[in-house]
């Protein structure tokens, strides 16, 4: 009995553990209601009358529900759905040829068998800290290049940037030891022998990190298309809402001028609407690739 208490007490966590973890949990929880409130906002006033949002503000719960706004976004589902195909076929190419581009690239300069991965590695960095502006960037791929009206000009600018390369060269410095890749090296194994067998199989969470944020960064863009788009068929979804919201305030402003009735004009439900038709399938794919996201992003943070 001696023997059992004493294990028991030697296993019972100290009450300065119990309060550190207790705070915790509270705070995490309260972190986490905080994130998820704004969506519950956007969602709820998607479906409220634009009338009570103007009159009352937003509530957690539709007021007056409708569907106006939606009713109003997809009043050209051709046009909505050209654009949704469009920001897919963005998203898919450019995150796909952009991790296979910086997985190389990352590979080479994590080699310390490359001569000059220094050099390229600071001229990498240089850029991230020095750039020419809008200017001469658009000049190079609308006049240099010719690629203004092009689909290319959309995906190709994103395919890297400095910090993914940053990123994936840590993890894979990381994830696999010298000494592996110099014994595959002295079995006769060459570099793209080494980077698809024994790299590539161990990149998963790099791979869903850096994945992760290309894919963001084509979903969310709509710069790239307002700079290089000359026909609304090449339109991103983010530029094609961000048109209409913008033709919907108009007409609200000319029917302000006129004297009319401007309430009938969904504007503010609108904005809800386009948020959750923009962010709905981000946060279905975002559960999928969570783990990994977490794995890949604190890779390097802690040295052994």
């Amino acid at each position: 009995m001696k023997i059992n208490e004493y294990a028991s007490n030697r296993i019972k966590e100290p009450v300065s553990t119990v309060v550190f973890k207790t705070v915790s949990a509270i705070l995490a929880f309260l972190a986490g209601v905080i994130c998820v409130l704004p969506f519950v906002m956007i969602l709820s006033g998607s479906f409220t009358d634009n009338h009570t949002i103007i009159t009352q503000g937003y509530g957690l719960w539709p007021k007056n529900f409708t569907l106006d706004a939606f009713k109003t976004i997809l009043r050209s589902p051709k046009d909505i759905l050209q654009a949704y195909l469009m920001t897919i076929y963005y998203t898919v190419v450019g995150t796909s040829l952009g991790l296979l581009s910086i997985t190389l690239c990352a590979y080479v300069i994590s080699r310390n068998d490359f001569k000059y991965r220094n050099n390229i590695s600071f001229l990498i960095y240089f850029t991230s800290i020095f750039g020419g502006g809008i200017i001469p960037w658009y000049l190079m791929y609308a006049n240099v290049l010719g690629l203004k009206g092009s689909t290319i000009a959309i995906w190709f600018p994103a395919l890297m940037t400095p910090f993914h390369i940053i990123l994936m060269r840590t993890f894979i410095k990381g994830s696999v030891p010298d000494a592996i890749t110099e014994s595959a090296k002295i079995d006769g194994a060459g570099h793209m022998t080494i980077f698809a067998r024994i790299v590539l199989p161990v990149l998963g969470p790099g791979l869903a990190t850096v994945g992760l944020f290309l894919a963001l960064g084509y979903w969310n863009d709509w710069y790239r298309s307002s700079m290089f788009s000359v026909n609304s068929d090449t339109w991103e979804l983010q530029f094609y809402l961000y048109n209409m919201l913008n033709a919907t305030q108009a007409m609200r402003q000319m029917a302000q001028n006129s004297g009319l009735t401007v309430s009938d004009l969904p504007t503010e439900s609108v904005k809800m609407a386009m948020a959750v038709v923009a962010t709905g399938p981000v946060l279905m794919f975002y559960p999928f690739v969570q783990r990994y996201f977490v794995t890949g992003i604190t890779i390097g943070a802690v040295k052994g």
